[in-house]
């Protein structure tokens, strides 16, 4: 799989999550097993540009490489202008943000907003491929979109030629329109029409939640890549297991509380340090939520977990917890064994 003159180590991709995909959470998922990250979505608007929480979404310090860089906006040469910016701040990749059904994105009309606006659309795609994705240094320029504004207006096969037209060099399709925001189940069908009616490689997203999903969905679109979002927030070990069951038909083990502590060991001391204490205290809490779920007394841990006042105690209590899983795991299978 390559994304211009990048060559990607599999089809499995991180999906751009506003506050979630931060630089600690796709370097972790990178190591476990994807392919490919986009970072979280950065403003077109050139006020926001020196602010604090566009300068930390820019910082691609010691990152994995190609660093792709998701932009939005409705203003054809703000978009341009931006994708300068971020090339010029180390993005190799630069990804336009079509698909976002956010209210406060699609109420500036930009986001899966544009979708009902084809002209524009057109004029977005070719400033900012022109402006960054020609030449000998170029860089490519790829899109995110849905299927449609909503199931009466699906025009996703018409937005991926002119994509295709406009010199973009991938395009990923989540399978719902922005009135579906993220309710009901993802439709492949879409996806499908949109990769038979255009030569530039198409990423399937939506609903992709195990490694049996992601072949099956690879299979119905003939997708060149999948992408996954949702389903990697307190698991990023899904994209092994998917690369896994991809290679060889089996099936890794779940991992043990041992190894689910190490990992969130690992996430969180790297959060800490790239957020600072305040900041990263509280961010940290909806990926401890995450990693928790489902597992014993998990509420009203995360209840007593939401009171600690720096990071060292939070993270003291995140081990304390974990510890007291792994002694009623051991209690549990001696009750089993006598």
């Amino acid at each position: 799989m390559n994304i211009g003159p990048h060559t990607l180590a599999n089809k499995l991709f991180v999906a751009p999550m506003a506050g979630v995909t931060d630089r600690p959470f796709r370097q972790l998922c990178k190591k476990l097993g994807a392919g490919y990250a986009v970072s979280e979505m950065v403003a077109s608007n050139a006020l926001l540009w020196k602010s604090e929480k566009t300068q930390r979404r820019a910082n691609h310090v010691g990152e994995f490489k190609p660093i792709a860089v998701q932009i939005a906006g409705a203003d054809p040469a703000m978009m341009a202008a931006a994708a300068k910016i971020n090339v010029d701040h180390g993005a190799q990749i630069i990804d336009l943000n079509m698909g976002c059904p956010a209210k406060k994105v699609c109420n500036v009309a930009a986001g899966s907003a544009l979708l009902r606006d084809e002209p524009l659309v057109q004029q977005i795609l070719e400033a900012v491929v022109n402006a960054v994705g020609v030449g000998p240094d170029a860089v490519p320029v790829t899109l995110k979109i849905r299927t449609g504004w909503d199931r009466e207006h699906k025009n996703a096969i018409e937005i991926a030629r002119l994509a295709e037209k406009s010199g973009i060099s991938m395009l990923t399709v989540h399978g719902r329109t922005r009135a579906d925001l993220y309710h009901g189940e993802a439709e492949y069908e879409t996806i499908t029409a949109v990769k038979s009616n255009v030569g530039i490689p198409v990423v399937a997203n939506g609903d992709i939640t195990s490694p049996e999903k992601a072949e099956q969905v690879l299979k119905i679109t003939g997708a060149d890549a999948i992408m996954i979002g949702r389903a990697a927030q307190g698991r990023p070990w899904i994209f092994r297991e998917i690369n896994h069951y991809l290679e060889t038909g089996g099936k890794l083990p779940t991992p043990e509380i041992n190894e689910i502590q190490a990992i969130m060991n690992t996430h969180l001391l790297d959060h800490y340090e790239f957020y600072g204490e305040h900041i990263g205290l509280r961010t940290a809490r909806k990926h401890i939520g995450w990693y928790c779920k489902g597992l014993r007394d998990s509420h009203a841990f995360r209840q007593r977990m939401n009171t600690a006042d720096d990071c060292k105690t939070q993270l003291q209590m995140v081990n304390d917890y974990f510890d007291e899983m792994k002694l009623h795991s051991e209690r549990l299978l001696f009750l089993e064994a006598a």
